[in-house]
């Protein structure tokens, strides 16, 4: 192989959003853009030189071929080794937890998360710091001021590396190790979970369904569930990753993993049901006929995870996102801990992790995690559930009811307006923050606002500060609306609503009749079908 240099002229499009740079992929596959976007990140760190990377994603459409030429970009630019999974692939908690077991500087986690795959689907670049999580805001800014100024890229020129052969190969000078991509994550998982209750679990007959969405989940999951802890073969469906996900869109929520929510609320359910999404950072829980909310998952895992080895001792804290039910917070307060609200993004948990003021976190997009790793993990969360179930004999479905009769029920659901017009959308929420100071005092479909701001959120740890994050409307019944674009998407823009209502006392009402004056309210408040033109969410979860 031989260094070169090679000209180029900047993208203005490269700025990364919540979680890293995503775009559909024929504009990844422009020429240079990858190659940009990859040296930017590269000079935003000053002493690589010599210094361990991480790169892996989770197999989508242009996985392998990105993982090849930011191998090559690190060769030109003075690292002394790479990590690579094998096959090209990591999941976004693995990487994490590759990056803090072996010291490296970062990782290039190459993902659009649970978004489609395929020619003509999403793909993405994150990068993930020395602590395992993502870039911070100072950070992704950098990197967007680099890439908005580049004029060259540095790039070793030669064949592929055989990414399937597990071992060391040298591109120019530098190390390039493939690694298994499951062993580090399921030594970490055998500290933290009881693998010998889950195992007497399985052996007593035990059932479970876990669809890996034809994602990176699959090879972790039946590594782990069936091949050391005993789950019956044939428990992991759809475990192979594929470029496109197997045509799914690998969310997993009762729309898009319909299969495996049918399973759970039909007359030969399993025991507990489970799916991860495209990356491995997302879960999804489904107990014998009754689907178990992201942010009801969290309080419940925060109630229970003293069962677990890996936090016998007691939490230290527990932080959700803004848009996340109050649930958790409940089980902070009997616990006697702080909870912690931030804004929608992973990244916002790291310097609360880093400083011990929390254990546990999650988002109602279901992500859930703990201080192990710096991002969301899908299948721990899987794995720390059925600690749970294992330790106290009791379903899942138990569990949860248990769980209302002790601390009320937060009714909640979330309705994604996809793709709507980006202007369209900017006017909605600009709409919203100007009639703040107006709400208070006023009722809409026999709901009366009690508060109305935009989430400012002041970092305990560090004082930045980070506005405009989300307009929140609450109500004198104990109900809230919120209101935020997510930056997620990579066309138009998605709005999403998320809405609850607190109910201290009854537990089996329909949701969709306890939450539905709060949805008319939250549809007039902000003229959604006046200025989408949508009368219906795409999505409701």
């Amino acid at each position: 192989m031989a260094l070169k240099t090679v000209p180029t002229q900047p993208f203005p499009d490269q700025k990364p959003g919540t979680s890293g740079l995503r775009k559909k992929v024929p504009v990844f596959r422009q020429p240079h853009y990858v190659e940009n976007f990859v040296q930017a990140i590269f000079d935003t760190i000053p002493d690589r030189d010599g210094e361990t990377l991480v790169i892996g994603g989770d197999g989508r459409f242009l996985n392998r071929e990105v993982v090849q030429t930011a191998i090559r970009i690190a060769a030109a630019n003075g690292f002394g080794r790479v990590l690579v999974g094998q096959g090209g692939l990591l999941s976004t908690p693995a990487a994490s937890c590759v990056i803090r077991k072996h010291g490296a500087v970062g990782g290039l986690v190459l993902s659009a998360s649970h978004n489609p795959g395929g020619p003509e689907g999403d793909f993405g670049i994150k990068f993930n710091t020395r602590n395992g999580g993502p870039a911070p805001e100072s950070i992704t800014a950098a990197i967007f001021e680099r890439a908005k100024a580049i004029t060259e890229y540095r790039i070793a020129d030669g064949p592929d590396l055989d990414l399937e052969r597990l071992g060391d190969a040298t591109v120019e000078g530098m190390t390039v190790t493939v690694i298994d991509p499951v062993a580090d994550y399921a030594a970490l998982m055998r500290e933290l979970v009881d693998f010998d209750a889950i195992r007497a679990l399985f052996a007593g007959g035990f059932r479970m369904r876990f669809d890996a969405m034809s994602a990176v989940t699959g090879p972790y999951a039946r590594a782990i569930l069936e091949g050391e802890l005993g789950a019956a073969p044939g428990t992991v469906v759809n475990a192979v990753p594929q470029e496109d996900f197997g045509g799914h869109h690998p969310d997993p929520n009762p729309v898009h993993a319909r299969e495996l929510f049918d399973l759970m609320h039909g007359p030969d359910a399993p025991d507990f049901g489970a799916a991860s999404d495209g990356d491995g950072d997302r879960n999804m829980i489904v107990a014998p006929g009754l689907f178990v909310t992201p942010s009801d998952s969290l309080a419940v895992l925060a109630a229970h995870a003293h069962r677990a080895p890996g936090y016998a001792s007691g939490l230290a804290g527990i932080a959700r996102s803004m848009p996340t039910s109050r649930a958790a917070d409940r089980v902070a307060e009997k616990l006697g801990i702080r909870a912690y609200e931030t804004p929608t993004g992973w990244k916002f948990f790291g310097n609360l992790l880093d400083a011990g003021l929390i254990t546990l976190c999650g988002e109602e997009s279901a992500g859930t995690g703990s201080n192990h790793v710096r991002e969301k993990d899908g299948l721990w969360a899987v794995l720390l559930w059925l600690n749970i179930l294992a330790t106290t004999g009791e379903r899942a479905d138990a569990i949860v009811r248990a769980h209302w009769a002790t601390f009320g029920r937060d009714y909640y659901t979330r309705h994604d307006y996809e793709e709507i017009e980006s202007a369209a959308a900017e006017r909605l929420m600009q709409g919203l923050r100007e009639k703040l100071a107006a709400l208070p005092g006023q009722s809409f479909a026999g709901l009366t606002v009690a508060s109305a701001d935009d989430f400012r959120y002041v970092d305990p740890v560090d004082g930045s500060v980070t506005d405009r994050q989300g307009v929140r409307i609450g109500f004198a019944e104990d109900a809230r609306v919120v209101y935020r674009l997510s930056g997620t998407g990579t066309a138009g823009a998605t709005l999403r609503v998320y809405i609850e209502r607190y109910d201290r006392d009854t537990h089996d009402a329909d949701p969709v009749q306890v939450l539905a004056p709060v949805v008319e309210a939250a549809r007039a408040i902000a003229r959604i079908a006046e200025i989408t033109g949508r009368d219906e969410p795409s999505v409701v979860t």
